[in-house]
Parts: structure tokens; sequence; C-alpha cells
């Protein structure tokens, strides 16, 4: 994995809109910021990654395709698309950790939210071997994302475990929430797809990152700049 991408070309227009924190959230003390990974606090998609690597990217685009189409949910179409990497090596996963790349800002994010004595979370429908060391290398407090059946070296095609999908990226924001003793008024949300939209909802702000358009729609405020710091512009400014 490397640093952070630079953004050095910068969409016209506004960084952010949308509401900022009223109430409790606008208040100074603890809180809990969960965010997504793919396309938010890196700017790629894991699966795609994977399936480059594993000579399955017309599939796995075939797949994605369908599930846009509305033909698959998305526990149905990672399945499929997990399924596609069966026989890969297990070296892959390291190949693809070295190619990720941090959106510009994390780091700052993470560590302003430390700061103000807040704890940060990341929930991912993409794969733990892939966030976990970057959750550690940010100094993530709490991680949810899926795991990947591995025998003999190779890639089984299987997912282990629980899918991390819309409901379960909610759940796992009140359990953090309950576990650090916030109160969901003081949680933020932050995300780019439709797999984020009920823990956007759930969330005290959520928050709509460079993302798709009925996201924006639905998201309490946006951000529309690839740049985690952003994210920031909301919480601080009065």
């Amino acid at each position: 994995m490397a640093d952070e991408q630079t953004d050095r070309q910068r969409a016209p227009g506004p960084r952010v809109s949308g509401a900022r924190p009223t109430g409790p959230l606008a208040e100074p003390g603890p809180g809990l910021l969960v965010m997504d990974v793919d396309s938010t606090l890196i700017g790629q998609e894991t699966i795609d990654l994977l399936a480059e690597h594993a000579g399955t990217g017309e599939q796995v685009a075939e797949i994605t395709a369908r599930a846009m189409r509305g033909e698959l949910d998305f526990a149905s179409s990672l399945r499929e698309r997990v399924a596609t990497l069966a026989g890969a090596p297990q070296e892959i996963l390291s190949e693809v950790h070295d190619e990720l790349r941090l959106t510009p800002g994390a780091r700052d994010l993470v560590d302003s939210m430390h700061a103000r004595g807040c704890r940060v979370g990341v929930v991912s429908g993409g794969f733990e071997e892939l966030v976990t060391s970057m959750a550690r290398y940010l100094e993530i407090d709490h991680v949810a994302a899926n795991r990947l059946e591995v025998s003999d070296g190779v890639l089984t095609g299987r997912l282990l475990g629980r899918i991390v999908d819309r409901e379960e990226k909610a759940r796992r924001l009140r359990a953090w929430a309950e576990t650090d003793g916030v109160p969901m008024e003081r949680t933020v949300a932050v995300g780019d797809g439709a797999n984020d939209l009920d823990m956007i909802a759930a969330a005290g702000l959520g928050v709509a990152f460079c993302a798709k358009p009925v996201v924006v729609e639905q998201a309490d405020a946006a951000v529309h700049v690839r740049d985690l710091r952003a994210v920031l512009d909301l919480l601080l400014k009065r």
C-alpha cells in the first residue's frame, strides 16, 4: 500500500454542501466516525484489482453490470464476483495490497478525529486481508470487512462469515457507538455507494463522498472533491 495520492486537479464548484453539525454533534466531546473503504478511504475498488490479477476482470465487470441493473443484490453479486477468483494464488493479495492508494487527506482526517477525542472505524464490502493492515497503519480503532477463504495457498472462491452489506454496515455503526459509549447523535458516516445508505441514514451526520446521485440525495451533506480533509470542513465549520 502506498501513501496518499496527490490531488493536484480540483474540480470546480464547492468542496462540500449540505448540513453542518447541530445539537449534540456540534458540541465538544467523544464521537465516532465510520467510513467506507473502496472509493472512499482508498481510490480503488479492491474486487476489481483482485480480478485483474486473477485474469477474471471481464467476468467481474459483467457481474457488476448486472448488479447495477438491479438483477443482483450486493451479497449475491459479491459471492459471484469472488467465485471467479477460485484457484488464484494467495500471492495476489499482497500484489493488490501494494497497489492500494489512500485517498488524499485520509491520515489528516483520522488524526484530527482522534485529536478531538473521537474514535474512527471502517466498514468495507471489500476484504479483511487488504483492509486490516491499512487500518493498522492509520491507527483506526474499528474494522469490519469480508474474509476470503484460502486453502493450500489458493483462493477457493468462497467467503467466510457474515457478508458486510448495507445492513451489516449500519449494525456495526450502532454496535461500535454502543461499545465506545457514543450516542448515535454524535456519530458520522461517510460513504459513496448504495451499500452505505443504511449507515448514512442511521448516523447523526451522513456524508456522501464523491458519491453516486442517489447517495447525495439521501445524505445530510456531501463532499465533492477527492480529499477526505473536506469532511473536516463539514465538521468544524459553523
